[in-house]
């Protein structure tokens, strides 16, 4: 039976819900932990319901990698545990990546599912499921974001603290300043509801309709690569095989073609409703709703309808 650690990222004095996802995941097939680390960070470990490590020290208040990576690799050492797992995240990629260099470890990424021994992630663009495996004594492996429920775990919270040896070359990196994308609302990771935009808007400027639609529904916004790579939208906002994968409870998408690259970030919501001119745009196969009409009159009158709904 695997004896997994798993990191419990957190942002705002909450854990991700993506990490909570992996740890729950991992708790129904092991004997699972996770660990926090950062400055501060006690009252967010007691929140977890579950036996959590915590590594509290000033020196790990910035999201540095490094650090964590020694933490991490202490706890692996000293309390024996065989499998490390991770909530897919830019930090995430960073610590785990670390972590295989430092252990000799083998790393897989994209995981969808575990079974405590193997595990399984999409390849070919998300057209198979393979099984993948680890060929070295520790096992790290990076969950694709979204693939799994925060479920509660329902047990006793345990605190327990980690030492906090730092290496001498994890402590030469200094963050001088940390940008944060301007957001309203939840994001798109943890979003009930989102409203997707593509090229179909036409320009940066008639985001203003998703972000409307969005706003009446009380969910996020998101939107396609072509649009990220045009300026259109921040790079946190988009889905796809390069971006995020979410499933949402309800997923609208405007004027977007559904592209396969599109379309593995955002087939596992729950409802799928297309607004989109072509009748013959790929999107319109997978969606469980599709409105074939122009969005800049279909959007506007359907937020103004939400609006009135909801009061």
């Amino acid at each position: 039976m695997a004896k997994t650690l798993v990191f419990l990222e957190h942002h705002e004095g909450a854990i991700q819900k993506s990490a909570l996802g992996v740890l729950a995941k991992a708790a129904s097939v092991g004997d699972a932990h996770g660990v926090v680390i950062g400055s501060g960070v006690r009252d967010v470990a007691e929140t977890v319901g579950t036996t959590v490590w915590v590594a509290d020290d000033e020196r790990l208040a910035a999201p540095l990698p490094q650090p964590r990576v020694d933490v991490i690799a202490k706890l692996v050492r000293d309390e024996g545990y065989d499998t490390v797992l991770f909530g897919q995240s830019v930090l995430a990629a960073d610590v785990s990546a670390g972590l295989a260099a430092r252990l000799d470890a083998g790393l897989n990424w994209g995981l969808v599912d575990f079974d405590g021994e193997r595990g399984k992630a999409p390849q070919l663009q998300d057209t198979v499921i393979v099984e993948v495996g680890w060929s070295t004594p520790v096992r790290i492996g990076i969950f694709r974001a979204g693939a799994l429920d925060a479920t509660d775990l329902g047990g006793t919270n345990e605190v327990k603290e980690a030492t906090v040896e730092l290496e001498d070359f994890s402590t030469q990196a200094e963050m001088l300043e940390q940008a944060h994308a301007e957001q309203q609302g939840p994001s798109i990771e943890d979003a009930d509801v989102i409203v997707a935009g593509g090229r179909g808007l036409g320009e940066p400027e008639k985001f203003a309709l998703a972000e409307e639609l969005a706003k009446a529904l009380g969910g996020a916004v998101a939107a396609t690569r072509a649009v990220v790579d045009a300026g259109w939208y921040p790079y946190s906002a988009q889905v796809g095989q390069t971006g995020k994968t979410v499933s949402p409870k309800l997923y609208v998408a405007l004027g977007i073609s559904g592209a396969i690259q599109h379309k593995v970030g955002m087939q596992g919501s729950n409802v799928i409703v297309a607004i989109n001119k072509d009748p013959n745009a790929p999107i319109f196969e997978f969606s469980d709703l599709g409105v074939v009409g122009d969005l800049h009159e279909i959007v506007p009158k359907l937020s103004e309808l939400v609006r009135a709904r909801r009061g």
